[in-house]
């Protein structure tokens, strides 16, 4: 099965060695997604809502500059240092998601990648 690994320059390039969405087996895999101003490339860890709003901006942004929608999307992670954040995160993301919403795990992890509250992945149906 061939992989493909897509980008987004409207995202920039990745600061580790990843992609954006890997394709393989007609399934897209988006990599795990803090919260960045796209505008300085740097995170920014506010609230829990303004957190998760940025990140599901920057995966509509993503999604649609390669040629996606949030409703390809069949399966979402959150991750969560804090399940108390549960509540809030819901009511962010269901604005996203009203209807027919991918299947979703949520996961309370000890930490995140440079102090991030959430992490938000996702995988596509490409075919």
């Amino acid at each position: 099965m061939a992989k493909r690994s897509l980008f987004s320059e409207k995202l920039g390039r990745p600061v580790a060695p990843y992609c954006h969405v890997a394709v393989a087996g007609g399934l897209g895999f988006v990599s795990g997604m803090l919260s960045v101003d796209l505008s300085t490339g740097q995170p920014v860890f506010d609230d829990i809502q303004s957190q998760t709003t940025r990140i599901l901006d920057n995966m509509t942004l993503l999604l649609e500059d390669l040629g996606w929608t949030l409703k390809d999307i069949a399966k979402v992670t959150i991750f969560l240092t804090d399940m108390g954040d549960f509540g809030a995160v819901n009511e962010v993301y269901g604005r996203y998601f009203a209807d027919e919403p991918p299947a979703r795990s949520c996961i309370q992890v000890a930490a995140l990648p440079l102090g991030a509250d959430i992490e938000i992945e996702a995988v596509i149906g490409t075919g």
